[in-house]
């Protein structure tokens, strides 16, 4: 079981959002390439970025941390990266500037062909990001619910040829009220590809208790708010993962 730090950047910053809310964000460091090379040093294999202000605009707009980041660790570990990838274009710019995995979301809900494209074209660094409430999927920062079903969604996503799947469930995260371990398996039982949890990670019983479904299909788990405000001890939650892991 991966547990994946995210670092959400707006305007530059390493931050948290609360339920998805711009305005609701607590800056945790002014500088996010010193806080990829902690998450590193306390054992993170794998970095979650989000460019906050890009998934708004629809283009990037934290390059410059972004690139920063790729310079501090890139070479050590892959680095996933989603927010405001609406084009080829900027997927290529990505990869070529060091990112392993790029993740669509709400592009590959609204322009399934964009999404087919991209899977086409960068066969491997190609992950879908699928934000769900009650088993349905909500778009543009949650701010709108679909009539898509989370798992027909994500099937033919992965017919597509996408890497793997982000599910976050949206009534949880930034929360820290726990991972919705059922939803997540149910998804990753339909699926053949990884699926990585996300919101509501709190705890080291979240911890265990995703350890315990990573035989359904479930790989990884992104954290935020629980390392950043210390309930999460994230060098002893990898621990703790990798020793389960080994039985």
């Amino acid at each position: 079981m991966l547990l994946i730090p995210a670092i959400d950047l707006k305007d530059g910053h390493c931050v948290r959002l609360k339920q998805g809310d711009m305005n609701d964000a607590t800056v945790f460091s002014e500088d996010p390439a010193a806080m990829a090379r902690h998450w590193v040093e306390q054992g993170g294999r794998r970095l979650h970025l989000v460019d906050l202000n890009g998934a708004i605009a629809g283009k990037p707009k934290n390059e410059s941390a972004i690139k920063a980041i790729v310079a501090e660790v890139g070479d050590e570990i892959p680095i996933q990266l989603g927010g405001g990838v609406r084009d080829l274009d900027t997927i290529e710019r990505y990869l070529d500037d060091g990112i392993s995995y790029v993740i669509i979301g709400t592009a590959a809900v609204k322009n399934p062909g964009f999404l087919h494209d991209a899977c086409s074209a960068f066969a491997g660094h190609i992950i879908v990001g699928l934000d769900a409430k009650d088993g349905k999927v909500a778009v543009d920062g949650w701010s709108k619910m679909t009539g898509h079903d989370v798992i027909d969604l994500a099937r033919k996503f992965e017919d597509y040829g996408v890497e793997g799947v982000i599910y976050t469930d949206i009534g949880r995260d930034g929360m820290l009220s726990g991972v919705n371990i059922e939803a997540t398996v149910k998804l990753a039982q339909a699926l053949r590809i990884p699926v990585i949890a996300s919101g509501g990670l709190a705890s080291i019983d979240d911890v265990r208790a995703l350890c315990a479904v990573e035989g359904e299909g479930v790989t990884g788990a992104i954290t935020g708010r629980a390392i950043y405000e210390g309930k999460l001890d994230f060098k002893l939650a990898q621990a703790e993962a990798d020793k389960l892991a080994q039985g």
